[in-house]
């Protein structure tokens, strides 16, 4: 039996392992889906060596980042982007080779690109600075959108929340949320905006998807943003994640 797996810490409710295990359960496929919640990424390459039957692993919170030391391969765009969110697990003898990917990009602009006009949609902001961020950033790009990274503390290259009046709602009128506010149990926390300023050509584009709509999409909505949720972006993703696991 082939093995996969989630690492990150806390894990908690997970996405992959249901829909994993259910879709080996649908195709017939001889495989098992499990989540790795470990406290430090240094404790990898326990978790490979002791688990000959790995196949492959996702990579969410805080790990997209700092798992790329323990990486024998790194995909040029996984490397452009600066994160790593699938892994790839191969045995060539008495050597385990670990590549690494980012599904991130594909999954979010494919979920956001019919969102898009490009008559209205110009430039982003980014809220959080992690590692999925960072794949949005790329992704926005991509689509030829100006993405601007937002923070609580000062960064180089980034904007701080006080700093987003109604005319930066009014400009940067594609706003992804990549922070953990209002995920599930702390539904009714959101990012600090000016919703006001929102209007029928914003975009309030949320990476969480549970809650199915969290208040900062409720917000927007009630200006007349266009809004979704992170949910088509993961299902995109695991397809992905397959495909990588898989790839000749």
């Amino acid at each position: 039996m082939d093995r996969y797996g989630l690492i990150g810490y806390p894990l908690g409710h997970s996405f992959s392992i249901s829909y994993f295990n259910q879709k080996f359960a649908d195709e017939n496929i001889n495989a098992k889906y499990e989540n790795f919640e470990i406290p430090s990424i240094d404790i990898l390459p326990e978790v490979i060596d002791s688990h000959p039957d790995l196949r492959g692993l996702n990579v969410t919170i805080p790990y997209k980042e700092k798992v790329m030391p323990f990486l024998d391969n790194i995909t040029p765009e996984a490397r452009a982007i600066g994160a790593v969110n699938v892994i790839r697990v191969t045995h060539q003898g008495n050597k385990t080779i670990l590549k690494g990917y980012n599904s991130d990009v594909i999954g979010f602009t494919q979920s956001i690109e019919p969102m898009i006009d490009k008559k209205w949609h110009h430039k982003a902001l980014v809220l959080g600075t992690g590692g999925a961020s960072k794949a949005i950033c790329y992704g926005l790009k991509s689509l030829n959108i100006e993405p601007v990274l937002v923070s609580r503390y000062e960064r180089p290259d980034t904007i701080q929340y006080k700093s987003i009046t109604p005319e930066v709602i009014k400009e940067y009128n594609v706003i992804v949320n990549c922070t953990p506010l209002g995920m599930y149990p702390h539904t009714e926390e959101c990012p600090d905006l000016p919703y006001e300023a929102m209007d029928s050509h914003t975009i309030c584009y949320d990476l969480i998807y549970n809650p199915d709509q969290t208040l900062f999409m409720r917000k927007g909505a009630e200006h007349g943003a266009d809004v979704k949720n992170g949910l088509e972006m993961l299902l995109l993703q695991a397809f992905v994640s397959w495909e990588f696991w898989h790839e000749k």
